[in-house]
């Protein structure tokens, strides 16, 4: 059926053309605003139109050495669905093949300045343009479990160092640390990753010592680039963490002129007390709940009262308010408290990126945004391999109404971050669904391991608005038994109309557009019209 179709339409004249070297699709004259992604999906599509591809083959082509999600060439396909559908006569040119793959079945898309097919056959194997590297969880033999996360501060640390040169491309914590605990192979890893080469090591601590070794791996070869052994006093670390990430520097190749530039040399603090603390403190935020959220502030607290001018420990405090905000959960400090911590932070060290990433956030949540976009911006510039600022600064976009750049720069952090954790996916499915693009929102929602309240919600208003009332209704109903749950663990009350447990997520929203797009696809789905039993 298909193949008939593509043969029938291949004496039709395409309106569009596809520029192979600048990878722009224009209609006509003017370029369609399709990303990078989707315009080569769509040059191997249309070099093998009236065949079937196989979705690997284009995952292989598109993302080359990543190890994705299969939600990811969903979005990018319904983006060329609606590029060629909206732009044309409106019939199928992009056929689904279940379980198989996709065919192109459209008229001949004439392809300029393609290179000859030798050239185009070694594509897929194309690395970033920049050096790329990940830093893989150091081994702690013989040691102490509990001084596991000595360890994983450690390589944090040395993560936060090497992503500070904008020549490399560096894999955020997240993903790296996918393999923690694991009988490693670093080929694999290095193209799970997407990355040329690996550094792995081991650390041992004990009262006074420490012991490292470190090795620098091409993954492509598997060959021994650099290693090295330190036997330091443990008040040496962050010497030890500065020396490991230039030796690591000025290895790679090409990169001897980045070796000479100095890695910041900002001893965090002279209380190693106070390093254990931000470290442990740093463990139980990732937890992302109440109770994780105060223990950690409670760490942070203390780490201050041992060293004043710990600047990232000043940091964290105001991180936990804003994360407590975000997660609609009781902060246990005011904004206004958060501000003089992050203000503190950033006089000790105005040039560490996490601080200002944390001030962006802080000042959203004041509504001050243009103040908060000049520091997600000065967060990015001192860092641009950070996932995180890039992943929040996506999700902050969204609430202005600038979903389309959400959707670059989730695409930035999804790169830096190829094993997401699942508010990744939380942003990015929000940020589609202010595009109108919901089927693309659920398909993203997929790639969460666990859906949390407010990713019910989503799903449920995208199901509202594709039609899909069982499902909308069934998410709905979970929606509001999680929040219900929530509010009574927070001790909190549970509102007496449903639509109330949106009320500060849609405040969020600076346009009275998107606040209503966003409500009515909670009311289209059913809630605040019935109440759910607990």
């Amino acid at each position: 059926m298909g193949l008939t179709r593509w043969m029938a339409r291949a004496g039709q004249i395409s309106p569009f053309r596809l520029d192979a070297k600048a990878e722009i699709l224009f209609r006509g004259t003017e370029p369609v605003a399709l990303g990078r992604r989707a315009v080569a999906l769509l040059r191997l599509l249309v070099e093998r139109a009236g065949t079937p591809v196989s979705k690997e083959t284009l995952i292989e082509a598109t993302w080359p050495g990543l190890a994705i999600e299969e939600s990811n060439l969903t979005v990018q396909i319904a983006a060329l669905r609606r590029a060629l559908d909206e732009q044309s006569d409106s019939a199928t040119w992009i056929e689904t093949l279940r379980g198989r793959g996709y065919r192109y079945v459209g008229p001949p898309i004439p392809l300029l300045n393609a290179p000859e097919p030798a050239a185009r056959a070694s594509s897929a194997s194309v690395r970033p343009d920049r050096t790329s590297v990940a830093v893989l969880p150091f081994s702690n033999p013989g040691s102490d479990v509990d001084h596991e996360y000595f360890a994983d501060g450690m390589v944090e640390d040395i993560i936060t160092a090497l992503s500070r040169f904008r020549s490399l491309l560096v894999i955020a914590r997240n993903s790296s640390f996918a393999y923690r605990g694991k009988a490693v192979d670093i080929k694999q890893a290095g193209r799970e990753l997407g990355v040329r080469y690996v550094v792995e090591g081991s650390v041992r601590r004990t009262n006074r010592e420490l012991r490292v070794a470190v090795q620098l791996v091409d993954a492509e070869s598997g060959y021994q680039l650099w290693s090295e052994r330190y036997d330091r006093a443990l008040a040496d670390i962050f010497t030890v963490q500065d020396e490991i990430a230039r030796a690591v520097v000025s290895t790679l190749p090409g990169r001897m002129e980045d070796a000479g530039r100095d890695i910041a040399l900002r001893k965090q603090t002279s209380s190693m007390t106070a390093y254990d603390l931000v470290l442990l403190g740093n463990e139980q935020w990732r937890r992302l709940n109440r109770s994780g959220l105060a223990e950690a502030q409670e760490r942070f607290r203390a780490a201050v009262a041992l060293d004043p001018n710990y600047a990232r420990a000043h940091a964290n405090i105001a991180w936990t308010v804003v994360c407590a905000a975000f997660l609609e959960t009781p902060a246990g400090l005011a904004l206004d408290e958060a501000l003089q911590e992050i203000e503190t932070a950033l006089d000790l060290d105005d040039d560490d990126a996490w601080s200002h990433g944390v001030f962006a956030q802080l000042l959203f949540l004041r509504n001050e945004d243009s103040r908060a976009e000049r520091h997600f911006e000065r967060a990015l510039t001192l860092n641009p391999n950070d996932a995180d600022v890039a992943a929040m600064f996506a999700n902050i976009l969204v609430y202005w109404g600038r979903w389309r750049e959400a959707l670059d720069w989730m695409a930035t952090a999804k790169r830096l971050n190829p094993f997401p954790p699942n508010l990744y996916h939380w942003y990015h499915a929000l940020a589609l669904y202010s595009g109108r693009q919901y089927q693309a929102a659920i398909e993203a929602l997929q790639g969460a391991r666990s859906l949390h309240s407010w990713s019910l919600g989503l799903r449920a208003a995208c199901h509202a608005r594709l039609g899909m009332r069982a499902a909308a209704r069934s998410d709905i109903d979970q929606f509001v038994r999680e929040r219900h749950r929530e509010l009574r663990e927070n001790d909190e009350p549970v509102p007496a109309d449903d639509l109330d447990l949106a009320a500060t997520r849609a405040e969020r929203y600076r346009h009275a557009a998107d606040r209503k797009h966003f409500l009515d696809g909670l009311r289209k789905a059913g809630l605040g019209t019935t109440r759910i039993a607990s």
